[in-house]
């Protein structure tokens, strides 16, 4: 019986169901890898401490962790929640004024000229010295923490803007200058689409430094969230439970950080390199 003969240079009949289903396989393996990461970082290090005997007074294992988490997950939450609503409050003045002072730092040399050398000499004092004035000024409470968070988030939210910016090509400037554009056009037609990249690079960077400024401030002068559960958890000498507010914290960041690559991707997938999703087969 002959066979029907495929035409030279055709597809082959059912190529792209397979090349689909592989991609659909991918993208899903893709989602799926980042837990299986975490697992296996779980599992090696449950059986590292059950091998060396390690005592949980030292490093207590994930097992220990996570019962003495679920035992406590009423006062856990309660102040995780303390924690997020600061953190989120501080880390949205950031992006107001983080974007606000990129936008004009790097529109103009002259501001540039004026204000950066300031700013990075500001950014260079430990925010850990500031909180004990911030605590003078405004007492103990969520106040001091918002206004860490702030200052840890703002600088790298300003440096990437600024930057996206003050690096568009002269070419395209001259375009729209020859074709009578304004300055507020330019920097609304290729300045802001061409920061929008370096602008949600920094959030990532910005919401995990956020909340290492709000758990600071908590934990040198505050009587709630989650850096003071964990600096009097720690005073009792209940590692497990300190441990458990870390992964608590650790858990916030990756969902706000999931949150700023979502929005990244719908906003700006642009931008993205194409190569991340080259089929390439041997």
């Amino acid at each position: 019986m002959s066979e029907t003969a495929v035409p030279a240079g055709a597809p082959a009949p059912n190529s792209a169901p397979p090349r689909r289903r592989r991609r659909s396989r991918k993208k899903i393996g893709r989602r799926v890898l980042p837990w299986v990461v975490i697992a296996a970082l779980f599992l090696l290090w449950q059986a590292l401490v059950d091998a060396l005997r390690i005592e949980s007074f030292v490093l207590p294992s994930p097992s220990a962790i996570f019962t003495a988490g679920w035992h406590w997950r009423g006062p856990i939450l309660q102040s995780a929640w303390q924690t997020f609503v600061e953190t989120a409050i501080g880390f949205f003045f950031a992006i107001v004024f983080g974007l606000s002072a990129g936008i004009a730092i790097g529109s103009s040399s002259l501001i540039y000229d004026g204000f950066y050398p300031a700013l990075v000499g500001f950014n260079t004092i430990p925010k850990v010295a500031v909180v004990p004035i911030l605590i003078i000024w405004f007492g103990v409470g969520a106040i001091p923490a918002i206004i860490t968070a702030f200052l840890l988030s703002f600088f790298p939210i300003l440096v990437n803007v600024a930057t996206g910016i003050a690096t568009v090509e002269p070419e395209l400037q001259d375009v729209l200058r020859a074709l009578g554009a304004s300055k507020w056009q330019m920097i609304r037609k290729i300045g802001l689409p061409r920061a929008m990249p370096y602008f949600f690079a920094s959030l990532k960077v910005a919401i995990t430094v956020a909340f290492v400024g709000s758990i600071i401030a908590e934990t040198v002068g505050s009587n709630a969230g989650i850096g003071n559960f964990m600096l009097v958890a720690s005073s009792r000498f209940e590692v497990p439970l300190a441990f458990a507010g870390l992964l608590v914290t650790g858990a916030m960041g990756i969902a706000m950080y999931a949150v700023a690559g979502a929005i990244e991707r719908r906003m700006t997938g642009w931008a993205l390199r194409g190569g991340m999703d080259i089929d390439t087969r041997s």
